[in-house]
């Protein structure tokens, strides 16, 4: 096999939560062009029917599959109405998260709603999507968590974010060593994407951007696009990253 073939997916299926928009949308069709099959799932239906004709236009096949992250029983049926649909399940890319009101607090400001809901949606589901695939997945299969560099300093006005997100890398490690050798698991941890959830979240308008590049200091001299997490994506998932696993790879531009 040659190195370029290593990147393939061919023959591979793939299922992408929180789809319908943003990194999702960008890592479905990125893993779509390598080759794989993909399920989107996301709860505005909607949405991800026109993913999923996105990649049916790419000659791939698509199912999309309306999912609530927050119900343990819909994520179960993700996973089971993938392999029904398209025939097995071989990657498993845990992206869907965010705040439901899109609002910034501090510790002490924040709700217990708010609280459950963020680890629920950021870091539980993250644990349930993985144990539902897994339980289906063959020898040699791959999970995809998308972290965040939230996890690894001070996340203030946004503290359950970054704490989730933490959860997410240990949860990573740990996956990674209680199911080798017969699914790796990985995480991408992004820096900056100006998503709209990012935009809404910081009430930024586009003309805003550029100052908050200087303000934080990235030293590639940009934001983050949704495609530049789409190459790490496609590495962890195909065959040349046979023997990488409890790796969190960050994709920041140098933070």
């Amino acid at each position: 096999m040659s190195i370029m073939d290593q990147f393939r997916l061919d023959s591979q299926v793939a299922v992408v939560t929180g789809a319908g928009r943003g990194i999702g949308r960008a890592i479905a069709l990125a893993l779509a062009e390598a080759g794989a099959d993909v399920a989107v799932a996301a709860r505005r239906t909607a949405e991800i029917e026109a993913v999923a004709d996105e990649i049916r236009a790419l000659g791939r096949r698509s199912a999309a599959i309306t999912t609530d992250m927050m119900d343990m029983a819909a994520i179960d049926n993700l996973a089971e109405e993938t392999v029904k649909q398209l025939g097995k399940l071989t990657i498993w890319v845990n992206n869907a998260g965010g705040a439901d009101d899109r609002t910034m607090r501090t510790f002490m400001d924040l709700p217990e709603y708010q609280w459950d809901y963020q680890l629920g949606l950021n870091l539980k589901a993250v644990w349930a999507g993985s144990v539902a695939a897994a339980k289906r997945m063959p020898e040699g299969s791959a999970i995809i968590n998308i972290s965040s560099i939230a996890a690894a300093k001070p996340a203030p006005m946004n503290g359950p974010y970054g704490a989730a997100k933490a959860g997410v890398n240990s949860l990573t490690k740990t996956l990674a060593t209680e199911l080798a050798p017969k699914i790796r698991v990985n995480a991408i941890s992004p820096g900056p994407i100006p998503t709209e959830v990012f935009m809404e979240a910081l009430k930024l308008t586009e003309e805003q951007l550029p100052g908050l590049v200087d303000m934080i200091k990235i030293p590639m001299k940009r934001m983050g696009k949704e495609q530049d997490i789409c190459g790490a994506a496609v590495f962890l998932a195909s065959p040349a990253a046979a023997w990488v696993t409890g790796e969190i790879i960050t994709v920041a531009g140098g933070l």
